[in-house]
């Protein structure tokens, strides 16, 4: 926003402040709360504490003592914004998603280098990770996560680090016969203190102020404990969707079915599946087995599962439905996608407790008519009464994130936190998403002047 837009917005901003920041106890604490929304909406190049405080005129010491020593509850203020955007957005669906921010140093926290499917690649940075609310016209985050890596992890640091001596060290006799001159020799790598290793995990730790009840999990379950979070203030999806980031574990897709929360997610071409007529069949027991011991009871697929592309192929390209699923800036968007019910396959996959079946779902595909191979699948837990188009709307709607993380960061700095403090990084992000909320909110508002 420009001044004069912020000047036009700002009784509404200062309201919507005293909503959000209304849990903050000292009436300074929601007063520096607002000036750093005003910060973040203001345009300029970087939104760090240094260049917000010169372009509003105040002294960034104190927008520094706000965000990092300051004593308030994030976690409550958090909860305030998921309400209001749930209300706001009025979501069809929620996106599970993560970004990396890129950083030069090592004491951020959870920095490391590390693939970042924002990036492209491997590199040093940090990932968040995040739940949306999301339409095909407006979308809003709900939660975030800071994921630490196991070298942030004091309990896995060391055992890391060996395995990670292990690999270069392989790695580097595999290559020694082109590598090394001839009649030299290619050492095998030194061995890895893990005291040492640990030690330097425990001190990045502490200069980061890292509680010690945060460790490493992986990011499917910071997603499950965030949708667990915003349970308890009443707030539940509709329908989840995420990228095969997440929907190729199948202990995510587990976990959101104890939740009884419906899904649509990606999967890579590889994973296994039967057919929906598939049914398990008790074991056969010859009495010959160890020890005379009948075999577990649980039944057996007899069969062998199949990858998607697979069943996708047996289906043929003349099972395939023309879909339209939303207007585009330039016309309707459509494709062709064949649907399927099959049953996935895995042994991390939950069966039924009395007949040991796997659960059935819809897998849809997309392949387009000028494509020799389905490009994308779909794994879905809606009822099999769910309509071919519909089905492909959920599967589509992730795109909208994409438009949410480049406003939250080229916007409203997003990734522009240059603390190094793991309190400050999660005020920081909630700071930002109190932002794009207000601007949702102006956009939604026919009356009110929002930047587009």
């Amino acid at each position: 926003m420009t001044p004069d837009e912020l000047v036009h917005v700002r009784q509404r901003l200062e309201a919507f402040a005293a909503e959000v920041f209304a849990p903050l106890a000292r009436s300074d604490q929601r007063a520096k709360g607002e000036t750093y929304l005003r910060g973040l909406l203001l345009d300029g190049r970087r939104k760090s504490m240094q260049p917000m405080a010169e372009r509003l005129g105040v002294d960034h010491q104190g927008l520094q003592q706000f965000l990092t020593t300051s004593t308030w509850d994030t976690d409550t203020v958090r909860a305030r914004l998921a309400q209001r955007a749930v209300e706001a957005v009025d979501p069809v669906a929620w996106a599970v998603d993560d970004s990396g921010f890129p950083k030069d140093g090592t004491s951020s926290p959870g920095v490391a280098r590390q693939y970042s499917g924002t990036l492209g690649k491997v590199a040093n940075c940090q990932i968040g990770v995040s739940v949306h609310a999301v339409t095909d016209t407006a979308s809003c985050p709900l939660g975030w996560r800071l994921f630490l890596p196991e070298s942030w992890d004091t309990t896995k640091a060391g055992p890391a680090a060996v395995k990670a001596a292990k690999a270069n060290r392989r790695k580097t006799l595999r290559n020694a016969p082109r590598a090394a001159p001839a009649g030299e020799q290619v050492s095998a790598g030194t061995e890895v203190d893990v005291e040492a290793v640990t030690e330097a995990a425990r001190a990045r730790r502490n200069r980061c102020g890292i509680p010690e009840n945060e460790g490493h999990r992986p990011k499917w379950m910071l997603a499950v404990e965030m949708l667990d979070e915003l349970a308890e203030h009443g707030l539940r999806p509709p329908v989840l969707v995420a990228d095969a980031g997440y929907g190729d574990n199948s202990q995510f897709r587990a976990a959101l079915d104890e939740r009884n929360i419906a899904y649509n997610v990606q999967l890579k071409s590889e994973a296994l599946a039967h057919t929906s007529e598939a049914a398990p069949v008790p074991r056969e027991w010859s009495g010959t087995g160890r020890c005379g011991r009948p075999p577990a009871a649980t039944p057996v697929y007899t069969d062998e599962p199949l990858s998607l592309a697979r069943h996708v192929a047996a289906a043929g390209r003349e099972a395939a439905l023309t879909i339209t699923w939303r207007e585009g800036s330039k016309g309707a968007l459509s494709s062709r996608f064949v649907f399927l019910r099959v049953r996935p396959a895995g042994h991390r996959v939950p069966r039924g407790a009395e007949d040991g079946a796997l659960p059935e779902r819809w897998l849809i595909a997309e392949w387009p008519d000028d494509e020799p191979e389905p490009v994308t699948y779909w794994l879905s837990s809606l009822p099999a009464t769910t309509s071919a188009a519909d089905l492909v709307r959920y599967a589509k709607i992730r795109w909208r994130i994409e438009h949410d993380y480049r406003e939250l960061k080229t916007g409203l700095g997003l990734d522009h936190f240059e603390g190094r403090s793991w309190q400050g990084w999660h005020r920081h992000v909630t700071l930002v998403t109190a932002a794009h909320l207000f601007l949702t909110l102006l956009r939604g508002d026919p009356k009110a002047a929002a930047p587009a």
